[in-house]
């Protein structure tokens, strides 16, 4: 991986949060990505922006490249090829360890996260470990999403929050603060999805971390510009991890009744 630009300003941030990373991840995203950055900017001016371009064939990341030569706060990271969202998101994440960042933000380059609603989700990071921009609870709003889109989202994240036990209305969400603190506290190590199951396994390592996790409510607006990464077989791998992973945890529940059964015959 080459980084085209390092020039991260050692001093502000955001009050009560400290030094804050937004990391966009773009694939083919050059219709939006000048636009997304400006709105950041425009948002939460105190914040840094990483654009991780996984080598974008439509020149995303030579458009990114010009707007990081305009403006010490937006950098950007050039990958190899296109690796998939949670390999860019955990890119992110490291790089933003390595420069003493204090909290990180997820945000899709598409426009479909708001960059208006940051200062909200920021707000909310003072108070808790990982900030989630959710759909699916009170005062939220979803923008131009046909049925069977809602129905997907709505019935996932309802299986993913019983399956898992987590107390969570958007599991799948993709706009999102982690503390770094919460990010050392999680085995990144061990991530291996992708797509909707990264958000997911993300959310269950956090819970399960005992992190104090929030959801602020967002609005959510399909794309307008570029084409849609979501695919038959992200909900596909979606749903087998997740029921891999509740399986798992179960398993694990039942091992430690046993041990703890065992423990109290001894005594």
């Amino acid at each position: 991986m080459v980084e085209a630009t390092d020039t991260t300003r050692r001093t502000g941030g955001v009050a009560g949060v400290g030094r804050v990373l937004v990391v966009i991840p773009t694939y083919n995203e050059a219709d939006n990505v000048s636009d997304i950055v400006a709105r950041v900017r425009r948002a939460a001016p105190e914040v840094e922006i990483l654009v991780a371009d996984d080598n974008s064939p439509d020149g995303t990341g030579v458009i990114a490249d010009a707007l990081a030569g305009t403006d010490p706060r937006v950098h950007v990271l050039h990958r190899e090829g296109k690796q998939g969202l949670g390999a860019a998101y955990l890119a992110g994440f490291g790089w933003a360890r390595e420069r003493g960042f204090d909290a990180v933000v997820e945000m899709d380059a598409d426009g479909s996260h708001a960059p208006e609603d940051l200062p909200a989700l920021l707000d909310a990071a003072r108070r808790a470990d990982v900030v989630i921009g959710s759909r699916w609870t009170s005062g939220a709003r979803v923008v131009n999403w046909p049925l069977r889109r809602l129905a997907l989202s709505r019935c996932g994240n309802l299986y993913a929050r019983l399956a898992l036990g987590m107390p969570v209305s958007d599991a799948t969400g993709g706009y999102r603060v982690y503390r770094s603190s919460a990010l050392d506290a999680i085995d990144l190590e061990s991530v291996c999805s992708q797509g909707y199951s990264f958000q997911v396994e993300l959310s269950r390592l956090a819970h399960r971390a005992g992190m104090r996790i929030v959801e602020v409510p967002i609005t959510f607006a399909e794309r307008e510009r570029g084409d849609s990464k979501m695919s038959p077989l992200i909900v596909a791998e979606a749903l087998w991890r997740i029921t891999t992973w509740a399986v798992q945890d179960r398993r694990r529940a039942i091992g430690r009744g046993r041990r703890g059964g065992a423990d109290g015959q001894d005594r």
